[in-house]
């Protein structure tokens, strides 16, 4: 019987991951050809807010046996506290702002602004956590945002861009770099309150918070007939592509490949990412990157080798606790949902 390693589960994964931000654009072109009563039924809210329901139900499946009164009883009230905060950060916040980025500007400026992530979090564990890092980390966190930066103010003035000290700068790109705060603030407190927390019952409460709370978000802001469509049969005959094949396969693939991997393996394939997605954007989008986008995702290139050359002097260990998961994550960026 042929044995799949865990590495090969994990670049499935990214494979998939890597692809859902283009195919998330592609769905809701599908859906503004198809207006029904006035709406786009593949609304990016309605793709949000229906591929957290898929994953969801997955999380449930996986680690439902973890939600006993004896894991329960264990939980503080602090982290409770802290597990209500990440479930607002990343569970509602930041994938409504990337969700909402995605409407504004091309998909390789928010794969690129989204790589702010990982040097934000970087800093926020030198200053909070008092966490050492080494010099080969610190130059790629460097690399990263200079790359970033240089993608942003390099943009030719488009509509939707707001002046800011004489720059104008992409109201898509603001809000993808404000998604990438907020997941590395939700990272930050994960790792200091909720290492202890069982991973499943952190996944099914910060998705199953974050979605109703975004649900409710939604509903303030855009008004109550937002999710008019959101249970359509042309919405859901699409959903069930992507929720089956983004957040249902890609999810399984990624949790199986997380059990038999190391950090630094699974850090190494999640990196690849955003190279990933701007090729999928390119066959799927017809976007094909732009001088600032070549220059800024160049030197994220180099911030990736420097990046892991730091990791390959660190001392490994298995992905099996929140503290591992979020590591890793922050190296994988927009996962579809």
């Amino acid at each position: 019987m042929l044995k799949i390693s865990g590495q090969t589960y994990l670049w499935l994964a990214i494979l998939i991951f890597g692809a859902s931000g283009a195919v998330t654009r592609k769905l809701t072109e599908i859906g503004a050809e198809n207006f029904i009563g006035g709406r786009n039924p593949i609304s990016l809210c309605n793709v949000l807010f229906v591929g957290n329901l898929c994953a969801l139900i997955l999380l449930i499946l996986i680690y439902g046996r973890q939600w006993n009164k004896t894991a329960l009883k264990q939980i503080s009230k602090k982290q409770w506290i802290s597990l209500t905060a990440v479930a607002i950060l990343s569970g509602a916040l930041a994938p409504g702002l990337i969700f909402q980025a995605l409407a504004l500007t091309p998909i390789n400026n928010i794969i690129i602004v989204g790589r702010l992530e990982p040097p934000l979090t970087l800093a926020l564990s030198i200053w909070l956590l008092r966490e050492r890092v080494n010099l080969w980390q610190f130059m790629g966190a460097i690399a990263v945002f200079i790359g970033v930066i240089l993608t942003v103010i390099l943009q030719p003035p488009a509509a939707n861009m707001i002046q800011m000290s004489g720059l104008h700068v992409g109201l898509g790109e603001i809000l993808a770099a404000i998604g990438s705060i907020a997941i590395s603030v939700s990272t930050i407190i994960a790792k200091k309150y909720l290492s202890p927390v069982p991973l499943g019952i952190y996944s099914i409460f910060r998705t199953a918070l974050g979605t109703v709370i975004f649900f409710c978000l939604a509903l303030i802001v855009y008004g109550r007939d937002h999710f008019a469509e959101a249970f359509s049969p042309f919405l859901w005959q699409w959903m069930f592509l992507y929720g089956g094949l983004i957040v249902v396969v890609g999810q399984s693939l990624w949790i199986k490949g997380l059990r038999y991997s190391t950090v630094s393996t699974a850090s190494l394939v999640g990196s690849f990412t955003p190279i990933i997605g701007i090729v999928a954007a390119y066959f799927i989008l017809g976007e094909a990157p732009t001088i600032p986008q070549y220059i800024g995702g160049g030197l994220i290139l180099v911030a990736i080798l420097l990046s892991q050359l730091g990791h390959q002097r660190q001392k490994d260990s298995t992905v099996d606790s929140i503290s591992a998961v979020q590591e890793v994550e922050t190296n994988v960026g927009f996962k579809g949902m």
